[in-house]
């Protein structure tokens, strides 16, 4: 008989039945895993009678969590060592799995060893081990992107390691949070904030005028430099190319010993750059945007993946980069093609222009700051799942290709743990000259939900009169919808009414009180990193 046809007193047994079933389920899994997105998945991996407190499984989860990366990792080892058996494509997209597989070992490391260190890490630990916990899951979500992004058919064995390790990752991630970051006392909240300059830029050009070789110390409101090298293209520095200059660069320095300085003389550098790991606390300068410029055209059209199309690329903690135009020349008809990408906690870009038309600022994971930048682009040209705050950044919306609308940003949280989203305060939203001049029939929009959690405020901007009026745009159908958090806050100009934006669960309209959440002060904790850097900032809101 067809469910359809049953008696309603027999429907009405069998649902009250299949809830008891549920509650008794529920009931049944450990306090501790129904805090988790996963509570099922948590319960079956727990080990046999335990009993231990939320510190205890937040302990035994991360150390679960940094065995499955190694595993993982070695997988895509194996893989690569036999080439040949896949298409150029798919090793592409494995060498992408193989660097964020090694860089989410060494965070499950970090996290591992804090936690078992002690319970009561301070706030600022406890906001490091939430930002790389995040990165993690970003890690994966990334490298499954690629596969999917160049591999029609992936292996079984891959894909069962990925969805495992993102609900192990993300069970971590919650009861880390649960048991650690909830406990501990925030800083208090700062509703407006003085502007902090630091006069360090013409002091820092007079070191690099002098060619300075010794270790130089400059005042304790300047930057701490420990070396400077020229690059220069007609052989009169240190090095003709910006790689040379990255691979002689100390490896692993700590803040305290200062930035390694490389100093980018006037020119275009046709060069694809990547700052791995090793290369911590570098400053990059140069001689202003539309003069020092690194360029490049890796496109997915021309066989990259999204993830390395970038020209310019860096995993380096505390990466700064000053005056330098980074660009992307595939254009619209490639597609996705990223100009910058970072994955660099900590790192700061002041005075910089980043340019494209498809993904252009890749703003991939952990901490980032961009001031006084100019961002071009059109499709979804600020995205990624990084905690970044862009403070007056101008941003330019390009004209796409006949038919396509303009998202600019296209954030990338896929957990609610996660502490990542992207911010956009005192910025400028405007129209680049080719769309300007245009017809005027291009859509432009706030952003679009790239992912299940995505998170994105525009605070104290100036929004012009090419962004629709529904200020937002679907990504497919319903998708996330109601699990997004999109939000505005004291916007100004044409663009900025919010009386006829879209009326989703998940879009809002805020008040100082929640929007402080997203300054650089409580959101990416700048006020304790951002200070050595030399780079401007407010701290709270205008």
């Amino acid at each position: 008989m067809a469910i359809s046809n049953l008696p309603i007193s027999l429907l009405g047994f069998y649902f009250v039945a299949i809830l008891s079933i549920v509650a008794s389920i529920a009931s049944s899994i450990d306090p501790i895993c129904n805090l988790t997105p996963y509570p099922t998945f948590c319960e079956s991996n727990l080990p046999p009678n335990d009993k231990g407190d939320i510190h205890e499984y937040g302990k035994f989860f991360i150390g679960k969590s940094y065995s499955s990366s190694r595993k993982f990792f070695s997988l895509v080892s194996k893989y690569l060592k036999s080439p040949s058996n896949f298409s150029n494509p798919t090793i592409l997209a494995l060498q992408d799995c193989h660097l964020l597989g090694d860089l989410s070992n060494g965070f499950w490391s970090r996290a591992l060893k804090k936690v078992n260190s002690t319970n009561n890490p301070s706030t600022l630990e406890v906001e490091n081990l939430h930002t790389l916990i995040s990165a993690t899951l970003t890690n994966l979500e990334t490298c499954l992107e690629g596969l999917k992004q160049t591999t029609p058919n992936i292996d079984d064995e891959l894909l069962t390691h990925l969805s495992n390790g993102t609900k192990l990752y993300s069970v971590s991630l919650a009861i880390f949070k649960s048991g650690w970051k909830n406990n501990t006392n925030n800083n208090p909240r700062k509703l407006r904030e003085k502007n902090h300059y630091h006069m360090w830029e013409q002091r820092l050009y007079e070191l690099i005028s002098k060619r300075g070789r010794k270790l130089l110390q400059l005042t304790p409101d300047g930057v701490n430099v420990s070396q400077v090298v020229v690059v220069n293209q007609d052989g009169s520095g240190d090095f003709i190319t910006i790689n040379d200059a990255v691979a002689a660069a100390p490896n692993n320095s700590v803040s305290s010993d200062g930035f390694s300085v490389i100093h980018v003389v006037a020119g275009v550098y046709e060069e694809i750059v990547s700052i791995p790991k090793n290369k911590k606390y570098l400053m990059m300068i140069g001689d202003g945007i539309n003069q020092t410029i690194i360029t490049g055209n890796q496109s997915v059209v021309g066989g990259s993946t999204t993830f390395n199309s970038a020209t310019f690329a860096v995993v380096a903690q505390g990466f700064v980069a000053v005056n330098i135009t980074f660009r992307n020349t595939a254009g619209a008809i490639n597609h996705q093609a990223v100009a910058l990408r970072s994955g660099a906690d900590l790192s700061a870009f002041y005075s910089c222009s980043f340019e494209g038309y498809q993904d252009t600022l890749y703003t991939h994971s952990l901490r980032q700051f961009y001031r006084n930048c100019d961002i071009y682009g059109t499709i979804d040209f600020i995205f990624g799942n990084a905690a970044v705050v862009l403070q007056q950044c101008n941003i330019f919306l390009r004209l796409p290709l006949p038919g396509q609308f303009n998202a600019i940003t296209a954030q990338g949280r896929t957990d609610i743990n996660q502490n990542t989203g992207t911010s956009i305060h005192n910025c400028s939203i405007t129209a680049s000259s080719d769309l300007a001049t245009s017809n005027g029939t291009t859509k432009s929009y706030l952003g679009r939900p790239w992912k299940q959690y995505s998170r994105t405020i525009f605070m104290q901007s100036f929004i012009d009169s090419l962004i629709n009026p529904l200020g937002w745009s679907e990504w497919s159908g319903n998708f996330a919808l109601d699990t997004l958090y999109y939000a505005e806050f004291d916007n100004q100009g044409p663009g900025a009414d919010t009386s006829n934006r879209v009326t989703w669960l998940g879009y809002h309209v805020i008040n100082d009180t929640d929007a402080i959440d997203f300054t650089v002060s409580n959101f990416i904790f700048g006020d304790a990193w951002i200070p050595i850097t030399g780079v401007p900032y407010y701290s709270g809101l205008l």
